[in-house]
């Protein structure tokens, strides 16, 4: 089965992926039996290759990795079955329908979550996604929607954030490897092929009794880890190009059943050469799916998704030429080349509005080194001093502290220029200023220093879109409430800079 996927919403951000979804869930479903040939009404289990079509459609729609959705399916329902031998959808002790077993989700026609299997995913899809926009969870790095281990506490929440899902066993301290989330994300190593990353967890992050049902508690809500994280395959374009993680074979057709062309050598470089494409034989439960490709002598055949990497063919944006400076960014321990911030960074440290931390705890190896933190969160004060260093470097350097309080010249600058800051030197604003900083109120205070008067935040957002600083389209999925990142500042000025001062 050929993968007809057919784009109904697709939208990029920075740092993270976000869908808003407008559409009417009956026209979704039809649009998604139709794409995978199948048949709502048959009350049967369709063939493994079309159930694979139907949860990766539903998942890509959404903007959640399909090989979450398919994995909790996997666990939920074993086998992806959604209807017992008698055609009728299985229901469980607890009341779980079908195959992403949904129990007491409000907003769902009950009858059709047992007849309908296509309605069923996709209220597994939507409950999963609802999940990862929760604020009282914890989240890792920049939340990037693409990433696999980012999904960590979204898949818990699916199941319940109960005692038995602590990531860490209290009484031992040892990993829970009962645990619903380790249990899918194994089921994610096995099924497609990927080699996920342990998230480093410590069990004072955690606290519950284990003879409550009361829920966990988490007293750490986001976790800068900087470890090799596992990006989505489902999101490869025609004519990218990709490298092979391992020696892999290439396939006539997309099945393993299929003859050999010969071998990719592990880093050997293909081009993408159209969509990705289901197992072709109907009856082999494969989670991954089959890329087309061609290599450098012009051989043209099928690769699985699972041996394909993007990171010998991320694009890199054009750069402005550091205008002072010599910095090795590579020297920062958590400096990553491969990441969408790596060319922002040497920019931003290199005519230096930025700068590193010396010699501060690196918490994935315990030892003492400069780090980056790209994904540490600013507060309104260490955003202010990134922004004045780039517009008024000459002025923030001259002008003298009036108190002892560590962010009056910010603040002196900021209320001349009009910025729309919520801090200030007085007692009440003081400790707002030591606040992390939203997207929106970052949004404001650049357009605000752009025009030279003070804009509305819905104003601030229209001018980044306006002019490139975003990709977004919609001020929801802009995120103005979320915190900004240190990768997310540097990315937003390193394109202000390419548009206007190039």
């Amino acid at each position: 089965m050929k993968k007809i996927l057919k784009p109904l919403i697709s939208v990029i951000a920075i740092g993270t992926l976000s869908l808003s979804i407008n559409i009417d869930q009956n026209v979704l479903a039809n649009n998604i039996a139709n794409t995978c040939a199948y048949n709502s009404a048959s009350k049967v289990n369709p063939d493994y290759s079309t159930m694979n079509c139907l949860l990766t459609e539903t998942a890509l729609i959404y903007d959640v990795p399909p090989e979450i959705v398919k994995a909790i399916a996997e666990g939920e329902s074993g086998n992806w079955r959604h209807f017992d031998k008698n055609g009728e959808a299985i229901v469980t002790a607890d009341n779980g329908i079908g195959i992403m077993q949904i129990t007491n989700q409000a907003g769902y026609n009950q009858d059709r979550l047992k007849s309908d299997i296509v309605y069923n995913i996709q209220a597994g899809v939507e409950t999963l996604d609802a999940m990862f926009k929760r604020k009282d969870l914890p989240s890792i790095n920049g939340g990037e929607r693409d990433v696999l281990e980012h999904w960590y506490f979204a898949i818990m929440a699916y199941n319940g954030t109960k005692p038995v899902n602590s990531p860490i066993v209290q009484a031992t301290g040892e990993r829970n490897t009962n645990a619903y989330q380790e249990r899918i994300l194994g089921i994610i190593n096995k099924m497609e092929l990927i080699d996920l990353t342990e998230l480093p967890f410590s069990s004072e992050h955690f606290q519950y009794d284990s003879n409550s049902k009361e829920n966990i508690k988490f007293s750490k809500m986001n976790y800068d880890v900087d470890l090799p994280l596992t990006k989505s395959k489902y999101y490869f374009e025609t004519n990218q190009k990709a490298s092979a993680i391992t020696n892999v074979t290439v396939r006539t057709k997309p099945t393993t059943e299929s003859p050999s062309l010969g071998t990719l050598r592990e880093g050997e470089m293909v081009t993408i050469t159209g969509p990705f494409e289901y197992e072709k034989v109907s009856t082999k439960k494969n989670h991954f799916v089959w890329y087309p490709v061609k290599r450098s002598d012009g051989t043209a055949g099928y690769v699985a998704s699972s041996y394909l990497n993007y990171s010998a063919s991320t694009p890199t944006p054009p750069v402005t030429p550091p205008t002072t400076g010599n910095v090795d960014v590579s020297k920062f321990a958590d400096y990553n080349a491969k990441q969408y911030w790596a060319e922002d960074f040497k920019w931003a440290v290199n005519i230096g509005i930025i700068s590193g931390y010396t010699n501060v705890k690196n918490p994935s190896t315990g030892k003492y080194e400069n780090l980056l933190k790209p994904y540490t969160n600013l507060t309104e004060n260490q955003m202010l001093s990134i922004l004045l260093r780039y517009f008024k470097p000459s002025e923030l350097a001259s002008t003298t502290a009036k108190t002892s309080w560590y962010g009056d010249v910010n603040y002196q600058l900021a209320t001349k220029y009009s910025l729309p800051v919520l801090g200030a030197n007085t007692a009440s604003k003081q400790a707002i200023a030591g606040k992390e900083i939203t997207r929106g109120n970052f949004a404001r205070i650049l357009a605000s220093m752009h025009y030279g008067k003070t804009v509305s935040q819905s104003e601030a957002i229209k001018f980044l879109r306006d002019h490139g600083l975003t990709t977004t389209k919609t001020n929801e999925e802009f995120k103005p409430n979320d915190s900004l990142a240190r990768a997310h500042a540097v990315a937003f000025f390193h394109r202000y800079e390419q548009k206007f001062n190039n």
